[in-house]
C-alpha cells in the first residue's frame, strides 16, 4: 500500500522547466513528501502493477522517516525534507530528458550519479549539490535499495562543482546584529502593540541565547506542536550556586536534538536590550495560557496566533526600510550573541557551549573579528594561561 502522509496543502503546480513526466511512481505531492511518496521501479520489467511494486515498500510514517533522516546525520526539519525533494524533482527530470529508464535510476550507478552531478555543475552552489546527492542516498535506504556509490569519486566531483558554483549561488557572510542595532529597532516599535512586543522579547531572547531564530518562531501558523515547539511553560528560573538567576528555556525538538530537544538561556541585561524585560513585557501585553506557544500573540479580531518566522522578519525589515537601517537576516542574531559574549571575553568553549555547536563550524563565526582575537595575538598574551584551553583548534 502506498503511504500516506497527512497534509492540508496543496502542492503547488511543477514549474514548466522542472516539470517530470507524469508516472503513477512518482505522485505529484508535497516536496517534503517526496522522500517517502516517489517509490524506485522494484523490477526491471513493467509487466508488474503499480500496486504490485508500491506493495514490496513497507510504508513509513513520519516519525519513522524522521528517525532515519536523523540517523543519517541529516535535520529532520521540513525545510530538509523539502531540499531533499527538490533533489530527487532535479535528478528525475534529469533522466526523463536522457529517457534513462526506471530501473536504472534506482539503483542508480555511479557513472549516473557522477553524470547527472555534473551536469548541474556551474548551475547550483556546491552546498546544494552536496545536497542533492544526500538526498538521492536518502532515498535509497528509505526503500531499502543498494547504494553503491565510491565515496572518494564522490567527493571529487562535489569538490569540483563546488569550485564552477556561479557567483550567484554565493551568499555574501552574514551581517551581526549588535546591542545598538537591537535598540535602534527597539526605539521604533510600539511595546504597547501585541505584534511589536512579541517581535522585540522574540529578537532579545534569541540573540542573547545565541539560538537559531527558527527556534523560537513556526515556519507557518498551522504548524504548532507543543511536542516540537518550545512553549510558555517551557520556560523556567534556574538559580546558581552563587545566587545569580537566569532563565532557562527548553527547545522541546532541535537540529542537533529532534527527540530529547535541548535547553538554552539567558540573563538579566542592565540595558534596554534586557530580555527579561522584554519577556516580560510580551506576557504582559499578550496574555495567553501556559500550553501556548511562548511568542504567541494576540491580533485584533483573529485572536491568540503563534509569531511566524515571516512575521518577525517582515516587521524588521519594515523598519528597517522605513528608517534606514541594517536590513539584517535572521541568522544574524545568532552571529551576534556569539560576538557579543566573546567580545566580552567569555571563552570560546563557553560561548560554543551556550550555542550549543556540536563541531567546529562555529570557528566560521570568528572570521573577519579582529577585535575578539586582538587578546591572543599579544607576545604576552593577556589571557594565558586560559588559551591554549579555550581557543578553537586550529586547521
Amino acid at each position: 500500500m502506498q503511504p500516506t502522509i497527512s497534509s492540508c496543502i496543496q502542492p503547488q503546480p511543477y514549474h514548466h522547466s522542472l516539470t517530470p513526466r507524469p508516472s503513477t511512481l512518482r505522485p505529484h505531492c508535497l516536496a517534503k513528501e517526496r522522500l517517502i511518496r516517489w517509490i524506485p521501479s522494484a523490477q526491471p520489467s513493467h509487466t508488474a502493477s503499480t500496486q504490485d511494486r508500491t506493495s514490496l515498500v513497507a510504508p513509513l510514517s513520519d516519525a519513522q522517516l524522521n528517525r532515519i533522516l536523523f540517523v543519517m546525520g541529516a535535520s529532520l526539519a521540513e525545510s530538509t525534507k523539502a531540499t531533499y525533494g527538490s533533489g530527487l524533482l532535479i535528478f528525475h527530470v534529469y533522466c526523463d530528458l536522457l529517457d534513462i529508464p526506471d530501473e536504472r535510476r534506482c539503483p542508480i550507478s555511479s557513472q549516473l550519479l557522477l553524470t547527472f552531478l555534473s551536469s548541474c555543475a556551474g548551475a547550483y552552489s556546491g552546498s546544494t549539490l552536496a545536497n542533492y546527492a544526500a538526498a538521492l542516498r536518502a532515498w535509497h535506504i528509505l526503500h531499502s535499495a543498494n547504494w553503491d556509490i565510491n565515496p572518494n569519486q564522490l567527493k571529487t566531483i562535489l569538490e569540483g562543482a563546488a569550485r564552477l558554483a556561479p557567483m550567484s549561488s554565493k551568499r555574501e557572510p552574514r551581517k551581526p546584529y549588535e546591542p545598538d542595532i537591537i535598540l535602534q529597532f527597539r526605539s521604533h516599535l510600539n511595546l504597547n502593540d501585541p505584534l511589536d512586543a512579541t517581535v522585540f522579547a522574540c529578537l532579545t531572547t534569541v540573540f542573547f541565547c545565541v539560538a537559531r531564530l527558527g527556534e523560537f518562531t513556526l515556519p507557518n501558523l498551522k504548524d504548532f506542536d507543543p511536542t516540537k515547539h518550545i512553549a510558555r511553560s517551557d520556560v523556567s528560573k534556574v538559580v546558581g550556586a552563587n545566587g545569580v538567576t537566569v532563565t532557562k528555556f527548553h527547545l522541546p525538538s532541535t537540529k542537533s536534538s529532534p527527540h530529547n530537544g535541548e535547553d538554552t538561556q539567558w540573563a538579566p541585561q542592565s540595558d534596554l536590550t534586557d530580555p527579561e524585560a522584554a519577556l516580560n513585557n510580551h506576557f504582559r501585553v499578550n496574555p495567553a495560557p501556559d500550553n501556548a506557544h511562548l511568542f504567541a500573540w494576540r491580533r485584533p479580531k483573529t485572536g491568540l496566533r503563534p509569531l511566524t518566522k515571516r512575521e518577525f522578519i517582515n516587521r524588521l525589515s519594515d523598519i528597517a526600510k522605513k528608517h534606514d537601517l541594517p536590513n539584517l537576516k535572521g541568522h544574524g542574531l545568532r552571529i551576534g550573541g556569539t560576538l557579543l559574549y566573546l567580545k566580552r571575553g567569555v571563552p570560546f568553549d563557553v560561548v560554543k557551549t551556550m550555542g550549543r555547536w556540536k563541531g567546529d563550524s562555529f570557528t566560521l563565526y570568528l572570521r573577519q573579528h579582529a577585535m575578539i582575537l586582538a587578546p591572543y595575538l599579544q607576545d604576552s598574551p593577556a589571557l594565558e594561561p586560559f588559551t591554549r584551553y579555550t581557543m578553537p583548534p586550529m586547521r
